[in-house]
């Protein structure tokens, strides 16, 4: 017997940014301190200006499309269906100067995009290869990865990216030595808002920074 569609039940979507909102929404008005467990994510690396490189175009063009290529299998598969999450990106340089001067040629990059609990290795397998006959120049280097930061510090910047200088150095120079807390681990950003479609006085980026204790010698100065 085939069972009308109009009588199943509906699939109801997961979406990590309402599920999570300790993680994916922040205030803007201070920091707040967050605990963010191990999550699946696909990643690539990549090195340069993210505005400039054609490694970092080519780099997110071939995360959304194995993402979307992610849900189209796990609803087929499992029957559960999820929003793509947004674009994430862990931010480092072996001169951290270059952060503050803008270099951004310097920079080294990890893009991401995270995943439900249910996705596995070999979903993304699969998603990679229904996703190969785009011929994407970047899709043989999307991995998945499992990646904890723990502890962290985050708050919600609205505005240019290029704007995210004095919110960080508040950060660094007065909220983690006010809190006894030291960076550890890479700067996270997160992309709320499609920088295509808004402006950037409202573009909406979650700033994160791994934390640990300081070193006794540091909190006592």
């Amino acid at each position: 017997m085939i069972r009308s569609h109009s009588l199943e039940k509906p699939l109801q979507t997961y979406d990590i940014k309402q599920e999570r909102r300790d993680l994916y929404a922040p205030k803007t008005r201070d920091f707040e301190i967050v605990d963010v467990p191990e999550l699946g994510f696909l990643m690539i690396d990549g090195h340069g200006d993210p505005n400039t490189s054609v490694a970092y175009r080519d780099a997110v063009q071939a995360l959304y499309t194995v993402a979307h290529a992610v849900r189209a299998v796990g609803k087929q598969t499992l029957g559960r269906v999820h929003t793509v999450a947004p674009l994430e990106g862990l931010w480092s340089a072996e001169d951290l100067e270059v952060f503050r001067t803008r270099d951004k040629s310097a920079w080294d990059w990890t893009m991401m995009i995270a995943q439900p609990d249910w996705i596995t290795s070999e979903i993304v397998d699969d998603a990679r290869t229904a996703a190969a006959r785009k011929q994407l120049p970047a899709l043989g280097l999307v991995r998945f990865e499992r990646h904890t930061e723990g502890s962290s510090a985050q708050i919600l910047h609205v505005g240019s990216y290029d704007d995210e200088g004095p919110v960080l150095e508040r950060l660094h120079e007065t909220f983690l030595p006010a809190h006894g807390l030291a960076p550890v681990g890479r700067h996270h950003e997160i992309y709320l808002s499609d920088s295509r479609r808004t402006e950037p006085a409202k573009w909406r980026t979650i700033l994160r920074q791994p934390v640990t204790a300081a070193p006794r010698s540091c909190r006592d100065r």
